[in-house]
């Protein structure tokens, strides 16, 4: 097991591990310990009783906070004529075709997100060599793949995140960072758990949401109290 560092050890012993913390209490006490030089993302982390290897208890998508996450995404449009001007007035950072794939292709991945219009598909799959292992390729669950490029680009832009379960049953999202206010992050979290509760698939046996905790980019994870969400 690694050593902890003195930043660590002095994070860790202001948690209690056998502990659940209200919402904004762990909010707080996770801003009090974040030792970063940096402003630090804060995330949410669920242990859900699902079989991701069904089909029917798959959970995709992807939604806006309310507050965002603080940081601002790199939009790339592959998009032509009307649809290419739409994306550029919502705000696009790149809109184009062929020479972005060439691009890509060439190594170039200065961007966070991928938006597509449908009939843009076919030249865009001959990226998902590239795009599959790094999570960018559009797809129509996480609004992506879209005839509506400028709600696409909107969404994203005001802070939108996606979210997949992986093959643990395990959701991974980002609530914002340590410098926005507990009750920004609260009510970032809020949203997210109502979300959670919404995509409960209906095969899924059991109790569903198994354990809640929060963390920040170094720090500890604080366990939370269902309940207070």
């Amino acid at each position: 097991m690694a050593k902890l560092t003195k930043n660590q050890k002095i994070a860790s012993e202001k948690i209690d591990k056998t502990k659940k913390y209200e919402a904004v209490e762990a909010l707080e006490l996770l801003k009090e310990v974040d030792y970063a030089k940096f402003d630090a993302s804060i995330e949410v982390a669920y242990r859900l009783n699902i079989d991701t290897k069904k089909n029917d208890q798959q959970i995709r998508g992807a939604m806006v906070l309310p507050n965002g996450t603080g940081k601002t995404q790199r939009v790339l449009v592959f998009a032509k004529g009307d649809k290419a001007q739409e994306a550029k007035d919502a705000g696009a950072d790149y809109v184009g075709d062929d020479e972005y794939i060439e691009k890509i292709n060439g190594g170039w991945f200065d961007f966070d997100v991928i938006v597509a219009t449908p009939d843009m598909m076919g030249q865009i799959g001959r990226l998902g060599r590239v795009l599959g292992p790094k999570g960018l390729m559009p797809n129509p669950k996480t609004g992506t793949v879209t005839q509506d490029v400028n709600k696409a680009v909107s969404d994203i832009k005001a802070g939108q995140v996606a979210y997949r379960a992986d093959s643990a049953g395990n959701l991974h999202l980002p609530i914002g960072r340590v410098s926005f206010s507990a009750d920004q992050l609260a009510e970032n979290l809020k949203a997210v758990h109502e979300m959670v509760l919404r995509e409960k698939p209906a095969a899924a046996k059991g109790t569903y949401i198994q354990n809640v905790t929060v963390s920040s980019t170094m720090g500890p994870g604080i366990k939370l109290d269902q309940t207070s969400l």
